[in-house]
């Protein structure tokens, strides 16, 4: 036997080993999951040419060893990974005649729920397949988990624990201090394994079940469809799938690509399973893998091209972040110029210099990202100022990985980010005013202040000639305005970007001050955490704030501009106890999203999977063959037109 793939099997179990304890147990990557896979492909040829496995290979483990606060405990059934293919044509194969259940494999966190007397009693992280962390603490205040249920006798499942793309951005952009996450995996799983649950219910994680695993004295008639349909009817939400055959399944896999980028979560692939239970437990496993399950990966899309920069962007916290800018190539349907790439560390370690040839992909065919450096000239200039305001700057080492900061309290990226969160969808909706406007606004001295922006058109002839506008242009802007002046509290206060309050917050906010804001600018810490779900954490923010004599200066003068839309007292109540899934185009609301928060406003709730529990699913196309609308004609749940809708809110439905 050579010498030579001996060391080389050596070397990338080390790499494969550091790369996992990175990314499982402190919640940070250092290769992409491309370079993950191509090394641990290699890793596991070598072994099965030269029939030598080491015990510490991670082709013989399940995650990686856990060092946490957190309480351990065993599982009852091992949580082995799944094997994977990138060939459509294997799993067409591997189904056989067998009917299968083919859905999303999120990139979340792991996590196996026991209930007991209808409530959760437990929940435990996938951990390394045989030992997980007890966070049921954390698991109560998922944003859409039920931790009552009507089924009384012990019940385990299995689910991902995921952050959504947006909530994920709104984060980081809120990040008072440390270095950003650099995907929404990772801040899912630093979300999930607190040991403070404040923080995780401020993070909005969602659980999506796919995997019944115990459910006493229930006959699914051998079917883990039915399974899903009957957890769906308790209360939960499960994973996106779609029944699948071999004659159908290139078909479905084209499907879900193609749907991808509709996706709010992350996805590095799909999962293929067997719908029979009795042939699934039957089948086993083998020492890493179950036969039942098989994963199907995206098959990356490379392409090679020139880095012509490296871009750096100041956020409100004072982080300044690398954004590498290479010439434009076609990934996945789409054109592509730019990618994060996060902190210094991550550019040191690829040896990114202008000119280089990279390797770019889409990560879950959605993020951009660098896989490779060919050329790898080296880092040449670290920004000794920042680029926004010529401050100093400063590189820190945050949990072994450096970051760039700027020192200039007063730096000018803090005020357009500032700014730019004022007058987004859900704060103040003001159409026009992109954080590039802003930028040009603040660097001219029109907009210092919430208010300026309020006093623009003093600044009418200087707007109209500048480079991007014109007379069209500046008319729908103040148009855009002068429409903002009248607000929902809540929207308002979210507006203000108070650390920790988002418009779920505000609203709460809003309905125990009753939308009256002198009241909440005069809350001590102790009646905050009265108001159900607020924390210490979140109440000293919010106290921290009104006091801060500058914002609430600028709070004060900008309450001369706006007035606060308060809702009707009749109306408060008028969607009390009932809860709405809503599916397909609108036609009288805005977005999803407006329809929501109507809801919300007359006391009702908005959930994303129709169940027994649901009062009335809400689609224009009441003929429509979706899933949803079948579900709730099985169910004998009620499909309702927006004018349905609206009458019923009105009090006009029987």
């Amino acid at each position: 036997m050579s010498q030579k793939p001996i060391e080389r099997m050596k070397e990338l179990i080390e790499q494969l080993n550091k790369a996992n304890k990175a990314y499982y147990q402190e919640n940070t990557e250092i290769m992409s999951n491309l370079e993950y896979d191509a090394l641990y492909d290699e890793l596991l040829r070598i072994e099965k040419e030269i029939g030598t496995t080491f015990s510490n290979s991670p082709t013989q483990k399940v995650g990686y060893e856990l060092l946490s606060a957190l309480p351990k405990e065993a599982h009852s059934y091992p949580m082995l990974s799944l094997d994977k293919t990138k060939d459509i044509g294997k799993l067409q194969e591997w189904l056989g005649d067998q009917k299968g259940l083919l859905s999303w494999k999120l990139d979340g966190l792991t996590i196996v729920l026991t209930y007991r007397e209808g409530e959760l009693y437990k929940a435990v992280t996938r951990g390394n397949g045989e030992i997980g962390e007890v966070v049921t603490n954390n698991a109560k205040v998922f944003k859409n988990l039920p931790i009552k249920i009507e089924y009384k006798k012990e019940l385990v499942i299995r689910g991902e624990a995921v952050i959504k793309y947006k909530d994920f951005e709104y984060i980081n952009d809120n990040m008072v201090n440390g270095e950003k996450y650099k995907n929404p995996r990772n801040l899912c799983s630093g979300s999930v394994r607190q040991l403070n649950n404040e923080i995780t219910a401020n993070r909005n994680v969602n659980l999506f079940v796919f995997q019944v695993v115990q459910a006493e004295d229930m006959d699914f008639k051998d079917s883990k469809e039915n399974q899903l349909e009957w957890i769906q009817s308790l209360g939960f939400e499960c994973v996106d799938y779609t029944s699948v055959t071999k004659d159908n399944i290139e078909e479905t896999v084209h499907h879900f690509e193609e749907n991808i980028i509709k996706n709010d979560f992350g996805s590095d692939g799909l999962v293929l399973t067997f719908d029979s239970i009795n042939d699934s437990q039957n089948l086993g496993a083998t020492s890493k893998f179950p036969r039942h399950s098989i994963a199907f990966k995206w098959a990356d899309d490379i392409k090679e091209t020139t880095l012509k920069e490296i871009k750096w962007n100041t956020s409100r916290t004072g982080l300044i972040n690398p954004i590498a800018v290479f010439e434009p190539v076609e990934l996945e349907g789409t054109t592509v110029s730019r990618a994060s790439v996060h902190n210094v560390s991550i550019l040191e370690a690829l040896e990114l210099g202008v000119g280089d040839t990279i390797e770019v992909y889409k990560a879950n065919m959605i993020i951009p990202q660098i896989a490779s450096n060919v050329t790898r000239s080296g880092l040449k200039d670290i920004p000794t100022e920042c680029p926004v305001c010529e401050g100093e700057t400063e590189i820190k080492r945050i949990k072994d990985v450096k970051v760039l900061y700027c020192t200039n309290e007063a730096c000018g990226a803090k005020k357009i980010k500032e700014l730019s969160h004022f007058v987004s969808r859900n704060a103040m909706n003001i159409e026009g005013l992109s954080e590039a406007t802003l930028e040009k606004f603040i660097q001219k001295g029109f907009v210092n202040t919430y208010a300026d922006i309020f006093r623009l058109s003093r600044y009418e002839k200087d707007i109209k000639e500048m480079e991007g506008f014109g007379e069209k242009s500046y008319n729908r802007l103040i148009k855009s305005i002068e429409k903002s002046r009248t607000v929902a509290p809540a929207n308002f206060i979210y507006a203000l970007g108070i650390a920790n309050v988002g418009l779920s917050n505000a609203k709460l906010l809003c309905k125990h001050f009753n939308n009256d804001i002198e009241k909440l600018k005069k809350a001590s810490v102790e009646e905050l955490i009265s108001i159900q779900g607020f924390g210490d954490i979140l109440a000293q923010s919010i106290v921290q704030y009104f006091e801060d004599f500058k914002k609430k200066e600028a709070l004060d003068e900008v309450l001369t501009y706006i007035e606060l839309d308060m809702p009707k007292d009749l109306e408060q109540e008028a969607l009390k106890d009932l809860t709405f899934v809503i599916t397909g185009s609108l036609s009288t609301y805005e977005n999803r999203d407006a329809l929501k928060e109507k809801i919300e406003v007359l006391g009702g709730k908005v959930t994303g999977s129709v169940s027994k529990n649901t009062s009335y699913l809400i689609n224009n196309d009441k003929d429509s063959t979706s899933s949803k609308n079948k579900k709730a004609k099985s169910l004998e749940i009620p499909i309702i037109s927006e004018e349905e809708f609206n009458a019923l809110m009105n009090g006009n439905v029987e």
